[in-house]
């Protein structure tokens, strides 16, 4: 089996924000454990601004774009050092490979990644998988290895991502409020009240939570990809995900879909700049699969959005339908919304083409 583990800040540093050296030794030897086993493993780790805050002197994350990147240089390589270190000693060889959110957008490089990261495994390299941090562009990023871990693993032809963290899994209450909050082990459909559930932010050494998690176990599951979320603290929690052991953590199931990792991108780490409300018509018609969204079956318009952003489309009762990117920006849709292609000077209707739209579940 290929497999995804992504260990998040929380489950690799300290409360100072120091690497916790037994901590990453630990997912070495399990690492170890499961490609002794004979699978292949991809580890995707955060913890690098966390990492470098304590060398540079900082007492607490700084706020400002430029010192976090220049902080994630200085951790990212105190990171990939001690992964290096511990996996040396099952004599195991770690890979640094930092990733960007155009490495599965754009194809040459989507397709450059996948041959970089194979040839990797081919050697019986583990690579060790972060966001490029350092000169990503704030406009366009990631902001968590969540994500990161879900793309790597439909990129990858991975058939399991595991998300380790600092808790047992989803949870159907708080248990820091409440001692009657249970382990929900199984998860066919990620809903609203199973994201209600993962409520917010984690802790403030990183930047994902329950909820990034949840989301990103649902990104995977869109993707084909089996994904569990797991305590990272656990004795033997990666072999344990990888076999099925119940009571592991929670598990999401794959689903049948199978998105490509641009479909993926625009359905799940993309923000909507706007909304698009359509009529009952057009909402049939993009249910049904392969149409594009045309002006004919546009009603209504929300945001101040351009042409190449992502938008939600929503039908006549309040329900988001699709998501995509919108060919046409909000002014200009406006004016031609509820025309037919005919109607048009241009005779071109297209709102969003359905290369760049993606039909969400009910």
């Amino acid at each position: 089996m290929r497999v995804v583990a992504k260990y998040g800040t929380s489950s690799l540093t300290d409360e100072a924000g120091r690497i916790d050296r037994a901590a990453v030794a630990k997912a070495s030897a399990e690492v170890a454990a499961a490609r002794e086993a004979g699978h292949e493993v991809l580890v995707v780790t955060s913890g690098a601004v966390a990492a470098g805050l304590p060398v540079l002197g900082f007492d607490r994350r700084p706020s400002d774009a430029r010192t976090l990147q220049a902080v994630s240089a200085v951790g990212q390589a105190q990171l990939v050092q001690t992964w290096s270190a511990h996996l040396a000693v099952h004599d195991l060889v770690a890979g640094q490979v930092l990733l960007a959110p155009l490495d599965f957008m754009v194809r040459t490089q989507y397709l450059h990644a996948k041959a970089t990261i194979d040839r990797l495994l081919e050697l019986g390299v583990v690579p060790i998988v972060n966001e490029n941090d350092v000169i990503a562009d704030d406009e366009i990023r990631f902001g968590d290895n969540d994500r990161i871990a879900a793309l790597l693993a439909q990129l990858a032809g991975c058939e399991l991502v595991v998300l380790l963290t600092d808790t047992p899994g989803l949870m159907d209450a708080d248990p820091r409020v409440t001692t009657r909050a249970s382990l929900i082990e199984e998860i066919a459909v990620v809903d609203a009240t199973l994201e209600e559930y993962a409520g917010g932010a984690g802790t403030d050494r990183g930047s994902g939570g329950m909820a990034s998690k949840l989301a990103a176990a649902k990104m995977a599951a869109w993707a084909g990809v089996r994904a569990v979320i797991a305590h990272a603290e656990r004795p033997g929690v990666l072999n344990d995900a990888i076999a099925s052991v119940p009571g592991v953590g929670t598990t999401v199931r794959p689903q049948a879909t199978g998105l490509n990792a641009r479909k993926l991108w625009i359905a799940f780490a993309v923000a909507p700049a706007g909304v698009i409300i359509i009529d009952a018509g057009a909402s049939a018609a993009l249910s049904a699969g392969g149409r594009s969204l045309l002006a004919a079956g546009v009603t209504g318009v929300e945001g101040a959005f351009v042409a190449g952003d992502a938008v939600e489309v929503v039908g006549p009762d309040g329900a988001v339908v699709a998501k995509g990117l919108t060919s046409i920006d909000a002014e200009a849709l406006r004016k031609i919304a509820g025309k037919r292609s005919v109607e048009l000077v241009d005779g071109d209707g297209q709102v969003i083409h359905v290369d760049d739209l993606v039909v969400l579940p009910d």
